[in-house]
Parts: structure tokens; C-alpha cells; sequence
């Protein structure tokens, strides 16, 4: 059966497709048949879907099988408006069937699909879903992308409760960037203290790919 993991994060620009990419890539070492998929991509300008390009570019390099893919594929729901879907489609159902057609697709050519959402767990995408509802729909295991700037502690355990109360399968990555020389003295320290595991994108790639496969 295929594993589905669905990567969200806190907010919007964590960091989701870098760190998509990074999973795929380490995946696929590992010999798995990889796949991806974003639902729903908003700020679609003139019909580019600047993340789902660069999601086929990645896909097409690491999964010869799916070189037939195009990008309304990889994004089969796009809104031009850079806002959350709700507002982009000015409150359009959500079609849940053409995404799990397409997941469905894919998954006759993977053996992990890596599923990446829109902005953070509760952005509206129709007036009966959240982002998070999105996860339980698709029946797949989460990885919360969090920050390492001022805020991450509050941020961070706020999402993660969120996927608790809806007994989400989960793990959470830290995505550091240049300019998060303060984590370590002002974030880490509870973490590290609380017994919560401090798991980095760019460091922790490889154990953070075991946690979520054998979710």
C-alpha cells in the first residue's frame, strides 16, 4: 500500500516545498518509487504554478515513470488570487474527488506520495474544510513544518495540538534558515528541556524520513 505524507507547516512561506523536495530526493535513495502532489496552489499569475513547476521538475528527475506528467497533475486545483482558497475561489466546494483521482493516479507509479498543503492547518479552503481536514480526507500521516525564529515555541505547539485533537498521525521538522542564529538561545532550550525531540530539515533529513515512514 501506498504511504501518503502530507507536509504542512505553521504558516505560509516555512518553507513546505523546500522541504518536500528534500523528502522526495531522500526517498528515492532509498529506492522507494516517489510521487508528489499540492492540491490547491493560490497566486497563480498567467497560469505558471511557480511550486507545482518546480514539484514536476523534482518528480520528473527522480521517478522515470512519471515523465508523463504535467503540471495540472501535480496542482489540479489553481487560483490566481494570492490568498487563501477560500477567498481565491470566492467560496468554491472544494472538489475532493479530481484530488484523490489524481493521488490515486499516482499511486499506480509510487510507492510514497508526498502530499504538500497551502499555507498552514487552519487556512480556509471552502466553507466546510480546513486545511487540516484536507489530511483525515486523504487519510495520510502529517509532517509539521515549524520555524526557528522568535514565536516558534507558541506557533509551533499551537499546530501541533491541532493535529492531536484530530488524532493526526504526526511528527514536526524545524526549518532553520540563515538569520535563526537565536533558536538556540531563545527557542531550543524549551524544547530540549520539555523532552521534545529537535528534529531539523536541513541536518535531520534522513531520521526525519524514518519517523514519518514508519508512522
Amino acid at each position: 500500500m501506498t504511504k501518503r505524507i502530507f507536509v504542512t507547516a505553521t504558516n505560509t512561506n516555512i518553507g513546505k516545498t523546500y522541504t518536500t523536495k528534500l523528502l522526495l530526493r531522500e526517498f528515492a535513495l532509498r529506492g522507494f518509487s516517489v510521487g508528489v502532489i499540492k492540491p490547491i496552489e493560490t497566486g497563480v499569475a498567467d497560469g505558471y504554478a511557480e511550486d507545482g513547476e518546480e514539484l514536476l521538475g523534482t518528480i520528473k528527475e527522480l521517478n522515470p515513470k512519471l515523465w508523463h506528467l504535467e503540471v495540472e497533475d501535480i496542482v489540479p486545483i489553481m487560483y490566481e488570487m494570492a490568498a487563501a482558497p477560500f477567498v481565491a475561489s470566492n467560496n468554491a466546494p472544494l472538489d475532493i474527488k479530481t484530488v484523490q483521482k489524481k493521488i490515486e493516479e499516482l499511486e499506480a507509479f509510487c510507492d510514497i506520495v508526498i502530499i504538500e498543503g497551502a499555507g498552514g492547518l487552519y487556512v480556509p479552503v471552502d466553507a466546510d474544510t480546513m486545511m487540516i481536514d484536507l489530511i483525515v480526507k486523504l487519510d495520510a500521516v502529517a509532517l509539521l513544518v515549524t520555524h526557528c525564529s522568535l514565536g516558534c515555541i507558541n506557533d509551533t505547539l499551537l499546530s501541533k495540538k491541532a493535529l492531536e485533537d484530530k488524532k493526526i498521525a504526526h511528527t514536526v521538522a524545524f526549518n532553520c534558515k540563515e538569520n535563526d542564529g537565536s533558536f538556540a538561545t531563545f527557542s531550543k532550550p524549551y524544547f530540549v528541556q520539555t523532552g521534545f525531540e529537535v528534529l531539523e530539515v536541513g541536518r535531520d533529513i534522513e531520521k526525519i524520513c524514518d519517523v514519518l515512514y514508519n508512522l
